[in-house]
């Protein structure tokens, strides 16, 4: 029971750090491309850091809200890797800028899927 709940943990405090530094360069981008693009920067910023918030409240709870993992994985995380591939078929990035990030999402697909299969038959 407890290695479940090990790995839930491991899940939600991945995706919180992951989703903090994400809010973090939406905030402050490198580069910004016109108000257009800081408006919809900022909104996803927004939905990221509270993205943030219900993955630690997730934490709270872990085995009660693992559901929380596979709404994190499907749709919102693989909603982004379907972005990331739009964005290569329309050539706004190439596939070597995509793959380190695209990488990383595919992982935490996997990490949250395994987490949350992982802890399926445990009791709170």
């Amino acid at each position: 029971m407890k290695n479940k709940i090990i790995w839930l943990r491991v899940s939600y405090w991945t995706g919180a750090f992951a989703d903090g530094f994400a809010t973090y360069l939406m905030l402050f981008p490198k580069i910004a491309h016109g108000v257009e693009y800081r408006y919809a920067l900022g909104l996803g910023a927004a939905l990221m850091l509270g993205w943030t918030f219900l993955l630690i409240w997730a934490d709270r709870k872990p085995l009660e809200r693992k559901g929380v993992l596979l709404l994190t994985a499907f749709p919102v995380i693989s909603g982004i890797f379907i972005a990331e591939l739009y964005a290569v078929y329309s050539e706004l990035i190439s596939v070597e800028n995509m793959l380190p990030t695209g990488t990383f999402l595919i992982l935490l697909v996997i990490l949250f899927s395994f987490s949350y299969f992982n802890a399926r038959n445990a009791t709170d």
